[in-house]
């Protein structure tokens, strides 16, 4: 059963034995375009979200091929076909209906494929950030990444790291967190090659990769713990961008540090007040368990120095405060950088998928150096304050690099209906800001 999908200004006539289904949708305004007060591009968003409602409607109809007409812009048409399909029903025993998409007509057939790469890179981190945490072990997530990057093998390392090279490294930090788990931690190490047998200095991405955050000692609520299976958004984001620029060939280099763990309560777990040594030899004092993911990125963050990155961009679901803040309207940036903000906020333009950039004042630095027992606490001296402000000055206290960005993702890490080109669940974003981004800057060397 073939369909397609129109746009409504559309005026071709289409003969019904070949299409007995077609789907009308509207793309809005047609003097839309780059809205300085959204700070993205409307006239994309439209298209993105006009076709995955198209797609969505003859999804419900069992239709199993569509075809969608390009509407102006195949890429954000691609977009909305393949992130507005995309359901996690793995384990379901009733599934949705499978449903593959093409372009109608062959113009811009580049485009189109181009769009469904980056969409399908977001849809892996959302397969990784929704499964459970049964599923997705720290080996797990690092046996998965490693198939999915096989087919680019020419130009694509993988490493995956064990406890005792993190001892090693003098992982102090890294290493208190995975120690309530019997789950065995993984740092998993990517090179993608994108210049080979050049000299540039690489893009360094870090992702925060709990697969489950129980909280620890300082255990979390019960209500919606289960959505802590997603801790790990930040490598998985970084990591499907890794997966996809290897696909689109970008002519970048990017090296990929995920820290692989769970944090959960057992005998052996770290306890509040308890004090440990980072990498780079400073001391910190954990007053709060639940304060993880500075941890492992605190060490993740020192070791990746050695590559001489040409800039650093971590990702994490970091901070609860980052919701409160922004919900999940963009992604807060905290950076050191003026030129790496502009670079990742031109990308968000891009691709709808924004960003909003946030204080890194030394007033955040005083809160977290103020410790009894150690160089740094994992929280603020008010812990209610500013929370997303003094994670990021937390971590600013383990980077040397001039151009440093930290991602808080927590607010963006799952979709309700307020982005209407995704379902409910797990939103896998920013992976196409950060693909992007890595483009941009491939182009511009």
């Amino acid at each position: 059963f073939y369909s397609k999908i129109l746009p409504s200004h559309c005026h071709c006539s289409l003969p019904p034995q070949d299409f007995p289904c077609v789907a009308v949708v509207g793309l809005g305004k047609n003097t839309a375009g780059v809205c300085g007060a959204e700070n993205w591009d409307s006239s994309k968003e439209n298209v993105r979200h006009a076709v995955s409602a198209g797609c969505r409607l003859l999804q419900d109809l069992e239709v199993s091929h569509v075809e969608v007409d390009s509407c102006g812009d195949a890429q954000s048409a691609a977009e909305g076909a393949v992130l507005g399909l995309f359901h996690y029903d793995q384990l379901k025993s009733k599934k949705k209906p499978k449903v593959t998409t093409q372009l109608h007509g062959s113009n811009d057939t580049v485009k189109w494929e181009k769009g469904v790469t980056y969409a399908e890179g977001q849809n892996l981190a959302r397969l990784l950030m929704e499964a459970p945490a049964n599923h997705i072990t720290p080996t797990a997530f690092a046996n998965t990444i490693e198939e999915k990057l096989a087919p680019h093998g020419d130009r694509v390392s993988v490493v995956k790291r064990s406890k005792a090279w993190m001892e090693e490294q003098q992982m102090g930090a890294f290493l208190s967190v995975t120690r309530g788990s019997d789950e065995p931690p993984v740092f998993l190490e990517l090179h993608y090659n994108g210049l080979p047998g050049g000299n540039q200095p690489p893009l360094l991405l870090v992702g925060k990769g709990v697969t489950f955050d129980s909280g620890g000692i300082s255990l979390k609520p019960s209500a919606s713990m289960d959505a802590m299976r997603a801790d790990m958004g930040g490598a998985a984001t970084v990591c499907a961008s890794i997966v996809t620029a290897a696909a689109l060939k970008l002519p970048v280099n990017i090296i990929g540090l995920t820290p692989l763990c769970e944090n959960m309560p057992s005998g052996k777990a770290t306890k509040p007040g308890d004090v440990v040594t980072a990498k780079n030899g400073k001391t910190i004092q954990v007053d709060n368990t639940d304060a993880e993911g500075r941890l492992i990125l605190a060490d993740a963050l020192c070791y990746g120095h050695v590559f001489n990155p040409r800039a650093i961009v971590n990702v994490a679901t970091l901070t609860g405060a980052m919701d409160v803040a922004l919900g999940s309207a963009a992604t807060g940036v905290f950076t050191n950088s003026d030129w790496l903000w502009e670079k990742l906020q031109k990308a968000s333009v891009v691709t709808g998928d924004r960003v909003w950039r946030m204080p890194l004042f030394e007033h955040y630095t005083r809160q977290v150096t103020d410790s009894q027992l150690a160089d740094l606490n994992n929280i603020g001296k008010y812990s209610r304050s500013g929370g997303a402000c003094t994670a990021a000055a937390f971590l600013k206290e383990f980077v040397t690099s001039t151009h440093w960005a930290h991602l808080d993702i927590a607010g963006v890490m799952s979709n309700k209906d307020e982005v209407p080109y995704l379902r409910k669940g797990m939103s896998g974003r920013p992976t196409r800001t950060l693909v992007e981004f890595a483009a941009q800057l491939g182009h511009n060397s």
